[in-house]
């Protein structure tokens, strides 16, 4: 299928240097084309340019942007979106001045939501995961990674997998899936810590290789979670089935995650909450990407992550939604963009590369997304007329996208277009 986008105000998002991220200063660069057209051939997209050079042929569809902007697709890379239920009443506890510490040993926050997982059927699982899906499709999102973790038995992990798949195999945006049997310490093994460690590294591990069910593997290495060794063993653990690991660290603490998983090839360390020097100096030396997750900072009333700092120190960095019933109920990156720029003073340009190009880095998906370039995969939104790309965070909770293309296929448009 051809398409032919024409009539767009600006394409912002542009990058033709084949670089998988953006680092440091060329954060706050984003490439753009004004009065342009953009042309997809089947899955992927072919060319574009300025409307004084429109080609000429036949197109299987024609889009007339009317005067909006084309953005790619953004790329969301830390998500627990597969769960059952919700969990206000903790959100009323948070309010009431708990902390989610707190909560946690209430035998509330992950413990509760794998409760509720253990009895909610697979085909239910699935149903309300796509509803969260279809959600984040039309907000704008085109590359997802999603994580089990609210399983904490064997059986529980591997049917949050299944659904994953199930996800992975139906729906129109990339999926990655990441196995995080270590989120917490499953309900009957507390107390007993090592032993849980044990049965992720002899037991889930290889459960979940052998149905192929995860790319990565994760670990909450954190205050009152899983320790730098307990962590350790379960990325070697995950590292002998293929499985690259990707890190819940220094949220609650200044726990060692950042050193870990940079020792051991993570991809991505994610939240950041308290980071320090030694950390920044740590990630400079190495390939990992720093992911930020403001939304979960914002709704938790914690401290926000030093992006600035740590741009100034010539790293790149990603954001990401962390959409999850506990701590960040929201998958809108639009929102994640605008609390960047808000309350960890990201220029717009620096948070929309790292929500897009630097996201899809932390899932190893920056050959195909990321950034409008020929050859890459023809995942972009269109927006109503707007007077600049720095009114997408600046309007923070104002809907401006008003057409989705995934696979060079629109997925969503707006009612009333």
């Amino acid at each position: 299928m051809r398409l032919l986008i024409r009539n767009i105000a600006r394409i912002a998002g542009i990058d033709e240097s084949g670089r998988d991220r953006v680092c440091g200063a060329e954060m706050d660069r984003l490439g753009t084309l004004d009065d342009a057209w953009l042309l997809a051939d089947g899955e992927r997209i072919a060319a574009y340019g300025p409307m004084s050079a429109l080609p000429e042929g036949e197109f299987d569809a024609t889009v007339d942007a009317g005067g909006g902007m084309l953005f790619p697709s953004f790329c969301d890379s830390h998500t627990h979106l597969v769960y059952a239920g919700s969990r206000e009443q903790e959100f009323i506890d948070k309010i009431n001045g708990l902390t989610y510490e707190q909560i946690a040993e209430r035998g509330g926050g992950i413990l509760n939501s794998a409760d509720r997982l253990h009895e909610t059927s697979e085909d239910e699982l699935y149903r309300q995961a796509m509803e969260r899906i279809d959600e984040i499709v039309r907000m704008g999102t085109g590359a997802v990674e999603i994580k089990s973790g609210y399983g904490l038995t064997t059986g529980d992990e591997l049917k949050m997998l299944r659904v994953i798949r199930r996800i992975r195999e139906t729906a129109p945006l990339t999926v990655r899936a990441t196995f995080l049997g270590a989120h917490a310490v499953g309900r009957a093994y507390v107390g007993r810590q090592e032993e849980y460690v044990e049965l992720i590294c002899r037991e889930m591990i290889p459960a979940v290789a052998r149905e192929g069910l995860a790319d990565f593997v994760d670990v909450f290495c954190d205050k009152g979670f899983f320790t730098v060794e307990q962590t350790a063993r379960i990325l070697r653990a995950g590292a002998e089935y293929g499985m690259r690991p990707k890190i819940h660290a220094n949220e609650l603490a200044v726990s060692g995650g950042v050193q870990v998983g940079v020792a051991h090839g993570a991809l991505s360390v994610d939240h950041l909450e308290r980071m320090g020097a030694e950390e920044i100096a740590v990630l400079k030396a190495s390939r990992t990407m720093p992911t930020m997750l403001p939304g979960a900072a914002f709704f938790l009333g914690m401290p926000y992550p030093p992006a600035r700092e740590m741009i100034r120190a010539g790293l790149g960095v990603a954001l990401a939604s962390d959409y999850n019933p506990g701590s960040s109920p929201s998958g809108n990156m639009k929102t994640v963009v605008s609390l960047a720029c808000i309350k960890m003073k990201m220029t717009p340009a620096e948070a929309l590369n790292a929500a897009t190009l630097n996201g899809a880095a932390a899932m190893d998906l920056s050959r195909d997304h990321g950034s409008v370039s020929v050859g890459k995969r023809a995942d972009f939104f269109l927006t109503r007329p707007i007077p600049s790309v720095e009114f997408v965070p600046y309007a923070y909770s104002t809907p401006l996208i008003r057409r989705v293309f995934l696979g060079g296929r629109e997925v969503w448009a707006e009612c009333g277009r």
